[in-house]
Formats: structure tokens, sequence, C-alpha cells
């Protein structure tokens, strides 16, 4: 069998073998440095599960774990839920540089907790691992942990995040040309709006309408919020369990697009729709966000402190008489739909070139909400917004 021509065939946009490999020798750079033998990461679903996607190419989907143990020469171990008699997930021609080894564990089957930790802890030894970088401990399960602890107690088990998170946020050639496909099929969903918006329909059918459209068009997750409300009441987006509402004529509908595009890359786009007229208040506060966007954008600059620029934003709001920010307002994508750097007064990562950045400030009356969301491209220069989707309210 033709293994590349059956991937292509079966995988609707897999990343070059030449892009993995340029990861996987970046990383064993810092591992050399670091004295790293191993590493091991544990991902269970595409909106938060870049670390095993950017080493395999291969996304955890469904709340099914699957765990990468990283060798500092060799291939890697994919070890994932399954067994005979069909493959388990992934199957052999679509990973490189690995091989997959099942076993038949369930997170809802408490005992079989141990069953993946078994072969992560027998690879680790035929590796011959001595120090081992967890990626991400936030995402290793207790169960696992305490297994490793127990039977490899000779092994050091450190955090390996911060460098991987520094490589994983500075993005290719490559990397940035999905990123850019994942901004325009967003821009296409959010200029068909007015035509899918009618009164009558219910926000859940606005949504459904929309992932359609993304799916057709690449993305492999969706994850898009709404919310709608009448003139004079906040109108911010909603978690799709809370999209029942009836949309009726006058109503100020926000839509917030976060779906991944071709090849798992993530960015995010918001805007408000109106179906009747915007309220003066609406279009004031909705200025006021473009223009906190613009500053934030005009502060993403190689070498800048996220703390700076946290800061700065907040004085933006104070200065116009809202209350500071008290949420993640400005952040990194990749494979991640929410990913390094913050901008947040305790992240340390600074602003580099080439970085993939959400910025969707918020601004709240006790009647009003405006959030204008787009992701921007760092450069040598400053940033440049990715998404062509007119700055604007949209009345339909």
């Amino acid at each position: 069998m033709d293994v590349t021509k059956y991937r292509r065939e079966r995988i609707f946009q897999p990343i070059s073998t030449g892009e993995l490999e340029r990861r996987w020798q970046e990383v064993r750079k810092m591992m050399t440095d670091k004295g790293i033998d191993c590493l091991v990461m544990q991902n269970n679903s595409q909106f938060l599960g870049g670390y095993v996607r950017w080493f395999t190419d291969v996304p955890a989907v469904n709340g099914y774990p699957l765990t990468v143990i990283f060798p500092l020469e060799g291939e890697m171990t994919i070890v994932s839920s399954g067994g005979p008699p069909i493959p388990a997930y992934p199957p052999e021609w679509a990973v490189r540089g690995a091989k997959v080894v099942p076993a038949s564990y369930f997170l809802t089957f408490n005992y079989t907790k141990f069953l993946d930790a078994e072969i992560i802890a027998k690879t680790l030894k035929v590796n011959e691992a001595k120090v081992v970088g967890l990626l991400g401990e936030n995402f290793i399960p207790a169960s696992l942990y305490n297994y490793l602890r127990k039977n490899l107690p000779a092994v050091e088990l450190i955090e390996a995040a911060d460098f991987v998170d520094e490589i994983k946020a500075i993005k290719s050639e490559e990397e940035i040309s999905l990123i850019r496909k994942c901004a325009a099929i967003q821009d296409i969903g959010m200029a068909a709006i007015p035509e899918l918006l009618k009164p009558g329909m219910r926000e859940f059918e606005l949504r459904s309408a929309l992932e359609h459209m993304m799916m057709d068009l690449g993305s492999e997750e969706k994850w898009i919020m709404i919310g709608s409300a009448p003139a004079g009441q906040l109108s911010n987006q909603k978690h799709p369990f809370l999209q029942n509402r009836v949309i009726e004529k006058g109503d100020q509908v926000c839509v917030m697009n976060e779906v991944n595009g071709p090849g798992g890359f993530y960015t995010e786009v918001g805007r408000t729709y109106i179906l009747g007229k915007p309220t003066t208040e609406l279009k004031n506060i909705w200025q006021e966000a473009v223009e906190a966007q613009k500053l934030t954008a005009s502060l993403l600059k190689p070498g800048a402190k996220p703390a700076d620029i946290f800061d700065a934003n907040n004085q933006f709001l104070m200065d116009r008489g809202y209350p500071p920010e008290g949420r993640l307002y400005c952040h990194g994508q990749g494979y991640d739909l929410v990913e390094r750097p913050a901008i947040r007064t305790d992240e340390t990562m600074l602003i580099k070139e080439n970085m993939n950045i959400a910025v969707h400030p918020r601004i709240v009356t006790q009647t009003a909400h405006a959030y204008c969301c787009d992701n921007y491209l760092t450069t040598a220069n400053g940033s440049i917004r990715i998404h062509e989707t007119p700055l604007e309210l949209f009345v339909v």
C-alpha cells in the first residue's frame, strides 16, 4: 500500500513530514540542553489537545486519552484505547515516526486506570529514561502520575511545558498558511450570517447552519458561541448548552466563531448582528471596543511583555469609565483553542515574531455589550490582522 497516498485520501489536510521533523529536531535540541531523556504528554480532546497533535499530527478526541512518549532518540510511542481485531486509533498508516500500542482502557472504567500507565512505564524503562519531562502536569491524570512515581522511583519527573510552549508558540511558514486558511473559512461564515439569520429561528439553529458550512470548508472541530437579546439588554455570546432562545425582530445577536480550520489550527472571530436598528449606546461602545482591539494589536511587538499589554488595556478601559478586565481577553492560538502567550500579569513568555494571537476586548454596560474579536500575526515590526471580516456592526 502507498501509505502517503492513502493518508492523503483519508485525511483532509495532513501536515508535511518535513514540518513534523522540524518540530522534533527543535525539541530534541532543548531536551539535550536540559538533560531530558523522554517527554510524556496526554490529551483527550481537540480543543485543548495541542501537545499530542503538534508532535504527531493526530488529534485526541471525544475524551479518549492519547499518550505520547517522545524519546531523545528513536521513534515515539502512542498509547491509545483499543485492541484487536480492529487496529486502534490512530492506525499505523496515519502516524509518522511513531508506533501505536493499544490497551482496552476508558476514563469511565476506574478499574482500567493503570492499563495505559503500565505501557508508559515499560516504554520509559526500555528507553532507559532517567529524567522524564511532563508536558503539562495539568493534563496528566493522578493515576498515571502516581503509578510512575511508585513504579519508577529512580526516574526524575519534571515539568517540561515551558520550553516546548516557547517552540510551539512560534509558527512556521506551513503553520501560518494553515492559520490563514482557518481565518478565511471563518470570514466566509461571518459573511453568510446575514443570509442565515432569520427572526423565529433559535440560536442553536444558527449555530447548526454555521457548523455545517464550516465542516464543508474543512473545519475539524466546532465551537460556536451565540447570544441574542432585545435592544437594551446584554447580547453576550452563550455556551452551546444555553442556545435555545428564539431570535426576534429588533434583537442583537453576538456570534463568536471559534472553529478550527484545515489541519487543525485555531483562530476566532466575533461580531454583533442586529435585526433592526442598533442603539446609540451599542454603536458607541462598539467603536470603543474596536479602539481597544487596535490598541492591543499595536503593542504586540517582539520583546513586549504581556503584563504591560494587559495593563495598557485596563488603563484604556478605566480612562473611559469601564471596569478593568478580569478575564483572558487576548491569547495565543495554534492546535489549542487557547495557548500561550496569554496577555495577563503572570505570563512570562515575551511576544515574539510569528505568533498567532487572538484579541477580543469586551466592553459592557448595564444595557449593551460589545465584543470585537480577531486574530493577529506578529511580525518583526508589529502585528497584522489575519481576519478580513469588517470591523463593524452588521445590520440585517
